[in-house]
Protein backbone atom coordinates (compact mmCIF):
# COMPACT_ATOMS: atom_id res chain seq x y z
CA UNK A 1 0.00 0.00 0.00
CA UNK A 2 1.33 3.67 -1.25
CA UNK A 3 1.57 6.30 1.16
CA UNK A 4 1.03 9.52 -0.71
CA UNK A 5 4.07 12.16 0.47
CA UNK A 6 4.09 15.83 1.17
CA UNK A 7 6.55 18.28 -0.72
CA UNK A 8 8.53 18.55 2.71
CA UNK A 9 9.16 14.55 2.59
CA UNK A 10 7.03 13.87 5.98
CA UNK A 11 3.48 12.19 5.31
CA UNK A 12 0.17 13.34 6.57
CA UNK A 13 0.23 10.47 9.24
CA UNK A 14 3.30 11.77 10.83
CA UNK A 15 1.79 15.32 10.62
CA UNK A 16 -0.60 14.52 12.30
CA UNK A 17 0.99 12.71 15.14
CA UNK A 18 3.53 16.12 15.53
CA UNK A 19 0.43 17.75 15.50
CA UNK A 20 -1.28 16.36 18.30
CA UNK A 21 2.23 15.64 20.27
CA UNK A 22 2.08 19.96 20.09
CA UNK A 23 -1.25 20.03 21.19
CA UNK A 24 -0.67 17.78 24.48
CA UNK A 25 2.89 19.46 25.37
CA UNK A 26 0.85 22.79 24.88
CA UNK A 27 -1.84 21.57 27.11
CA UNK A 28 0.37 20.04 29.52
CA UNK A 29 2.30 23.69 29.76
CA UNK A 30 -0.46 25.45 30.22
CA UNK A 31 -1.96 23.03 33.04
CA UNK A 32 1.18 23.31 35.01
CA UNK A 33 1.14 27.41 34.72
CA UNK A 34 -2.32 26.66 36.08
CA UNK A 35 -1.10 24.72 38.94
CA UNK A 36 1.95 26.96 39.87
CA UNK A 37 -0.71 30.02 39.67
CA UNK A 38 -3.00 28.42 41.96
CA UNK A 39 -0.21 27.36 44.65
CA UNK A 40 1.60 30.68 44.03
CA UNK A 41 -2.01 32.27 44.76
CA UNK A 42 -2.98 30.19 47.83
CA UNK A 43 0.72 30.92 48.89
CA UNK A 44 0.02 34.82 49.42
CA UNK A 45 -3.23 34.38 50.76
CA UNK A 46 -2.23 32.24 53.76
CA UNK A 47 0.51 34.77 54.33
CA UNK A 48 -1.87 37.84 54.21
CA UNK A 49 -3.79 35.71 56.58
CA UNK A 50 -0.92 34.44 58.47
CA UNK A 51 0.33 38.73 58.51
CA UNK A 52 -3.21 39.68 59.27
CA UNK A 53 -3.96 37.14 62.55
CA UNK A 54 -0.85 38.14 63.53
CA UNK A 55 -1.03 42.05 63.46
CA UNK A 56 -4.34 41.41 65.51
CA UNK A 57 -3.25 39.18 67.32
CA UNK A 58 -0.09 41.51 68.82
CA UNK A 59 -2.71 44.46 69.26
CA UNK A 60 -5.68 42.85 70.77
CA UNK A 61 -7.82 42.60 67.99
CA UNK A 62 -11.40 43.88 67.92
CA UNK A 63 -11.49 43.45 71.98
CA UNK A 64 -9.00 45.26 72.45
CA UNK A 65 -10.33 48.24 70.54
CA UNK A 66 -13.69 48.00 72.74
CA UNK A 67 -11.44 47.56 76.11
CA UNK A 68 -9.65 51.27 74.67
CA UNK A 69 -12.39 52.76 73.60
CA UNK A 70 -15.22 52.40 75.44
CA UNK A 71 -14.40 53.94 79.04
CA UNK A 72 -13.51 56.84 77.38
CA UNK A 73 -16.45 57.73 75.76
CA UNK A 74 -18.78 56.50 79.28
CA UNK A 75 -16.52 59.02 81.12
CA UNK A 76 -17.74 61.87 78.83
CA UNK A 77 -20.43 60.52 78.66
CA UNK A 78 -21.59 60.63 82.20
CA UNK A 79 -19.73 63.60 82.80
CA UNK A 80 -22.02 65.55 80.35
CA UNK A 81 -24.93 64.13 82.22
CA UNK A 82 -24.17 64.15 85.72
CA UNK A 83 -21.34 67.42 85.77
CA UNK A 84 -19.39 65.57 88.18
CA UNK A 85 -15.95 64.17 87.91
CA UNK A 86 -16.22 61.74 90.57
CA UNK A 87 -18.87 60.16 88.92
CA UNK A 88 -17.38 59.77 85.50
CA UNK A 89 -14.97 58.64 87.15
CA UNK A 90 -16.10 55.79 88.90
CA UNK A 91 -18.69 55.46 85.79
CA UNK A 92 -15.21 54.46 83.54
CA UNK A 93 -13.60 52.52 86.13
CA UNK A 94 -16.57 49.98 86.77
CA UNK A 95 -16.88 49.44 82.94
CA UNK A 96 -13.38 48.26 82.74
CA UNK A 97 -13.27 46.38 86.12
CA UNK A 98 -16.31 44.89 84.36
CA UNK A 99 -14.00 43.90 81.03
CA UNK A 100 -11.47 42.45 83.32
CA UNK A 101 -14.59 39.84 84.75
CA UNK A 102 -15.58 39.22 81.66
CA UNK A 103 -12.47 38.01 79.85
CA UNK A 104 -11.61 35.72 83.17
CA UNK A 105 -15.09 34.58 82.86
CA UNK A 106 -14.58 33.41 79.09
CA UNK A 107 -11.09 32.38 79.68
CA UNK A 108 -9.66 34.80 77.77
CA UNK A 109 -6.45 37.30 77.55
CA UNK A 110 -7.05 39.94 80.32
CA UNK A 111 -3.10 41.77 79.07
CA UNK A 112 -5.49 44.71 77.27
CA UNK A 113 -8.25 44.80 79.89
CA UNK A 114 -5.63 45.27 83.05
CA UNK A 115 -3.68 47.65 81.13
CA UNK A 116 -6.92 50.14 80.48
CA UNK A 117 -7.64 49.51 83.99
CA UNK A 118 -3.98 51.11 84.94
CA UNK A 119 -4.61 53.97 82.56
CA UNK A 120 -8.05 54.76 83.59
CA UNK A 121 -7.65 54.36 86.94
CA UNK A 122 -4.62 56.57 87.23
CA UNK A 123 -6.87 59.04 84.94
CA UNK A 124 -9.65 58.98 87.53
CA UNK A 125 -7.42 59.40 90.65
CA UNK A 126 -5.48 62.22 88.67
CA UNK A 127 -8.96 64.26 87.62
CA UNK A 128 -10.16 63.32 90.80
CA UNK A 129 -7.59 65.04 93.07
CA UNK A 130 -7.43 68.08 90.69
CA UNK A 131 -11.20 68.63 90.33
CA UNK A 132 -10.65 69.09 86.59
CA UNK A 133 -12.03 66.52 84.09
CA UNK A 134 -10.31 67.33 81.53
CA UNK A 135 -7.04 65.41 83.42
CA UNK A 136 -8.81 62.24 82.83
CA UNK A 137 -7.19 61.80 79.79
CA UNK A 138 -4.06 63.76 80.53
CA UNK A 139 -1.75 60.06 81.08
CA UNK A 140 -3.45 58.55 78.29
CA UNK A 141 -1.53 61.47 76.54
CA UNK A 142 2.08 61.43 78.02
CA UNK A 143 1.56 57.91 77.27
CA UNK A 144 0.82 58.30 73.68
CA UNK A 145 3.86 61.15 73.69
CA UNK A 146 5.99 57.98 75.31
CA UNK A 147 5.11 55.26 73.17
CA UNK A 148 5.69 57.04 70.29
CA UNK A 149 9.13 57.90 71.08
CA UNK A 150 9.73 54.67 72.50
CA UNK A 151 9.22 53.48 68.84
CA UNK A 152 10.96 55.99 67.08
CA UNK A 153 14.29 55.13 69.13
CA UNK A 154 13.72 51.63 68.88
CA UNK A 155 13.82 51.77 64.72
CA UNK A 156 16.84 54.03 65.31
CA UNK A 157 19.14 51.52 67.67
CA UNK A 158 17.77 48.65 64.93
CA UNK A 159 15.32 47.07 67.89
CA UNK A 160 12.12 48.06 66.38
CA UNK A 161 9.34 47.56 68.94
CA UNK A 162 6.97 46.12 66.02
CA UNK A 163 9.91 43.12 65.50
CA UNK A 164 9.90 42.63 68.92
CA UNK A 165 6.13 42.42 69.63
CA UNK A 166 5.72 40.38 67.01
CA UNK A 167 8.57 38.02 66.71
CA UNK A 168 7.18 35.73 69.46
CA UNK A 169 3.67 35.35 68.00
CA UNK A 170 5.78 34.56 64.89
CA UNK A 171 7.76 32.03 66.24
CA UNK A 172 10.55 33.38 65.12
CA UNK A 173 11.47 35.53 68.24
CA UNK A 174 14.81 37.43 67.40
CA UNK A 175 15.99 36.06 64.07
CA UNK A 176 15.02 38.47 62.38
CA UNK A 177 17.57 40.75 63.89
CA UNK A 178 20.46 38.58 62.68
CA UNK A 179 19.59 35.76 60.66
CA UNK A 180 16.94 37.68 57.82
CA UNK A 181 17.87 41.59 57.38
CA UNK A 182 14.69 41.80 55.08
CA UNK A 183 12.76 40.98 58.03
CA UNK A 184 14.41 43.45 60.24
CA UNK A 185 13.81 46.01 57.33
CA UNK A 186 10.18 45.24 57.30
CA UNK A 187 9.83 45.76 61.09
CA UNK A 188 11.69 48.68 61.07
CA UNK A 189 9.21 50.31 58.38
CA UNK A 190 6.90 49.67 60.12
CA UNK A 191 7.75 50.82 63.58
CA UNK A 192 8.32 54.57 61.72
CA UNK A 193 4.84 54.21 60.65
CA UNK A 194 3.77 53.52 64.05
CA UNK A 195 5.41 56.84 65.76
CA UNK A 196 4.26 58.74 63.62
CA UNK A 197 0.61 57.34 62.65
CA UNK A 198 0.05 57.15 66.42
CA UNK A 199 1.78 60.64 66.65
CA UNK A 200 -0.92 62.45 65.28
CA UNK A 201 -3.06 61.69 68.30
CA UNK A 202 -1.10 64.11 70.93
CA UNK A 203 -0.21 66.70 68.13
CA UNK A 204 -4.37 67.23 67.94
CA UNK A 205 -5.33 66.68 71.37
CA UNK A 206 -2.27 68.10 73.42
CA UNK A 207 -3.45 71.62 72.67
CA UNK A 208 -6.97 70.73 73.15
CA UNK A 209 -5.82 69.72 77.00
CA UNK A 210 -4.63 72.96 78.00
CA UNK A 211 -7.67 75.03 76.43
CA UNK A 212 -9.59 73.05 79.24
CA UNK A 213 -12.12 72.65 76.70
CA UNK A 214 -13.55 68.65 78.15
CA UNK A 215 -16.11 68.37 75.78
CA UNK A 216 -14.36 68.55 72.60
CA UNK A 217 -11.12 67.17 74.18
CA UNK A 218 -13.63 64.29 74.84
CA UNK A 219 -15.05 63.35 71.98
CA UNK A 220 -11.84 63.80 70.14
CA UNK A 221 -10.23 61.12 72.17
CA UNK A 222 -12.95 58.55 71.63
CA UNK A 223 -13.13 59.57 67.49
CA UNK A 224 -9.14 59.74 67.61
CA UNK A 225 -9.32 56.30 69.32
CA UNK A 226 -9.68 53.43 66.98
CA UNK A 227 -9.08 55.12 62.87
CA UNK A 228 -5.10 55.81 63.56
CA UNK A 229 -4.92 52.44 65.18
CA UNK A 230 -6.67 50.70 62.39
CA UNK A 231 -4.47 52.89 59.57
CA UNK A 232 -1.59 51.51 61.67
CA UNK A 233 -1.71 48.13 61.46
CA UNK A 234 -3.09 48.19 58.20
CA UNK A 235 0.02 49.57 57.17
CA UNK A 236 2.15 46.76 59.11
CA UNK A 237 -0.09 44.01 57.29
CA UNK A 238 1.06 45.50 53.83
CA UNK A 239 4.61 45.85 54.90
CA UNK A 240 4.75 42.03 56.39
CA UNK A 241 3.32 40.85 53.32
CA UNK A 242 6.60 42.09 50.79
CA UNK A 243 8.51 40.82 54.09
CA UNK A 244 10.24 37.10 53.41
CA UNK A 245 9.04 35.12 55.54
CA UNK A 246 10.04 34.42 59.24
CA UNK A 247 12.73 31.98 60.22
CA UNK A 248 11.56 29.93 62.88
CA UNK A 249 13.57 29.94 66.16
CA UNK A 250 15.15 27.05 67.29
CA UNK A 251 14.50 25.97 70.82
CA UNK A 252 17.55 24.88 72.89
CA UNK A 253 17.53 21.00 74.40
CA UNK A 254 16.85 22.68 77.41
CA UNK A 255 14.03 24.43 76.48
CA UNK A 256 12.24 21.26 74.72
CA UNK A 257 9.51 19.17 76.38
CA UNK A 258 10.78 15.78 77.52
CA UNK A 259 9.54 12.67 75.33
CA UNK A 260 6.91 10.82 76.91
CA UNK A 261 7.87 7.26 77.98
Amino acid sequence: MSVSNQPGGESAAQLDLAADHRETTGQAAADKAARKAADEAARKAAASKEAADTVLQAFGGVRGMIDMTLPGLVFIVTYNITHQVSTAGWAALALCALFVVVRLARRETVQHAFSGVFGVGLGVWISMKSGHAEDFYLPGLLWNVGYCFAMAVSALVRWPLIGVMLGPITGEMFTWRKENPGRLAAYTRATWAWAVIMGIKPVILFPLYLTHNVNLLGWLKVALGIPPLLLAMYVTWQILLKAPPPIKAQLDDDDEEPAAK
